[in-house]
């Protein structure tokens, strides 16, 4: 134990020499996260479903870091199959996988419609899950990665008139138990953060409507809405050395929301 305790270095955090892939990483949370990752030393594969991406790219070559772009809509189910196999073609391994891409249509319960129903499940929950399933078969050849998803509040909570987004968040932190539990035998750890209240281009109705807004604030301790720069870190450490010993946890960044 000794010798564990003097082995420890800030060097458990860095991801020099690793390669991350962030879905939806060109704004937003996504891009805060690849910043963070680039920022500790890892090569980026950005997936997006747009192909605006030049701020991203300004951002991480800044930190000296290769970034490399796929434009791909996640829920094309077949077309997302080739995200590892690019990936793998351009940087030969993939460390870390950021679940980030997702979707939020709100409306009441009772007049939500199928459509959405289905397309807020296809880009947060079937997506994530197929895109884990492939990514976890290059990892297990590896004998080690990490895989991040990105749950919510409402990984914990109910919300209103977000139905899917809802359920699609329970499943994601049910995913997330259910990888860990049978990749971590080979050193495969799996964790998801479930994020606060951000300002995102997501909740900018939500901030602008001036009742909502002050009901949200008097609920978090600390006061006020993230940012994306909020997160950036525990990324990083879910992502690294540092986090090795933490498998199917579902980390909270609310500023004290869930402890109110």
């Amino acid at each position: 134990m000794v010798n564990d305790l003097r082995a420890f270095s800030l060097d458990f955090f860095s991801l020099a020499g690793k390669v991350a892939i962030v879905t939806g990483g060109n704004k937003g949370l996504g891009q805060g996260y690849a910043v963070a990752l680039a920022k500790a030393g890892a090569d980026l594969f950005v997936v997006s479903r747009s192909n605006n991406w030049e701020e991203t790219k300004e951002l991480i070559e800044e930190t000296g870091r290769r970034v490399e772009f796929f434009q791909v809509d996640l829920s094309d189910r077949e077309a997302l199959k080739q995200v590892a196999a690019q990936c793998l073609k351009t940087f030969g391994k993939i460390d870390i996988l950021v679940n980030n891409a997702g979707t939020i249509r709100r409306a009441p319960l009772l007049e939500y419609k199928e459509e959405d129903w289905d397309v807020v499940m296809d880009i947060n929950l079937h997506s994530l899950y197929l895109l884990s399933q492939e990514v976890a078969k290059v990892m297990v050849e590896q004998k080690s990665g990490k895989i991040i998803n990105i749950a919510s509040m409402l990984s914990f909570q109910g919300g209103k008139f977000v139905p899917p987004y809802t359920a699609s968040k329970h499943a994601v932190a049910g995913l997330t138990k259910a990888f860990a539990n049978e990749l971590a035998e080979h050193n495969i750890q799996i964790n998801a953060i479930a994020p606060g209240y951000i300002a995102t281009d997501n909740t900018a109705p939500i901030r602008a409507d001036e009742k909502r807004n002050a009901e949200i604030l008097s609920r978090i301790p600390a006061g006020r809405w993230a940012t994306p720069a909020d997160l950036m870190g525990v990324v990083v450490f879910l992502s690294s050395k540092a986090s090795d010993y933490m498998n199917g946890h579902i980390l909270g960044i609310d500023g004290g929301w869930l402890a109110r």
